[in-house]
């Protein structure tokens, strides 16, 4: 069976049938337009991931501001992880950095409604944009007050 003929059938073995054809040289015989959309997706699958950390972050830095009697140290133990985690993936990914930046406005909408779903506060409660830079977002010693 030919290497793009998997694609659809067996995913697994395709994988492994196109790493032994680009391991051989034998890239005429690769389906690399699908190879090409994988890769892709592996980068579209990490910018998501940092997307995600920042957004989990944000939630976690807005109730920390609007909810001070609710503190607690999963909430210090949540921030403290994702900014964690996010660092490892701009360590491993520099070229992710600036889409922090452009991401910053969904990633602020979603926390806030996650913070307002989390704490029971309307979403009056928050501010209507992001009170953070960027820079205060990622700072490790930052827990707003």
């Amino acid at each position: 069976m030919k290497a793009t003929e998997l694609y659809e059938r067996d995913f697994f073995e395709w994988t492994q049938s196109n790493a032994a054809l680009l391991r051989s040289g034998r890239f005429d015989q690769a389906d690399i337009e699908h190879i090409a959309e994988e890769i892709e997706d592996m980068g579209k699958s990490e910018r998501r991931a940092l997307e995600s950390r920042l957004e989990v972050l944000l939630q976690h830095l807005l109730k920390w501001q609007v909810q001070s009697g609710g503190r607690s140290q999963s909430w210090r133990s949540t921030i403290k992880l994702q900014r964690r985690e996010i660092f490892r993936l701009l360590s491993q990914m520099p070229s992710l950095k600036p889409k922090l930046k452009a991401a910053l406005k969904d990633a602020y909408d979603s926390g806030m409604l996650r913070a307002s779903a989390g704490t029971g506060l309307p979403e009056s409660s928050f501010p209507g944009r992001c009170p953070f830079t960027l820079d205060q977002i990622l700072d490790e010693n930052l827990l707003p007050e």
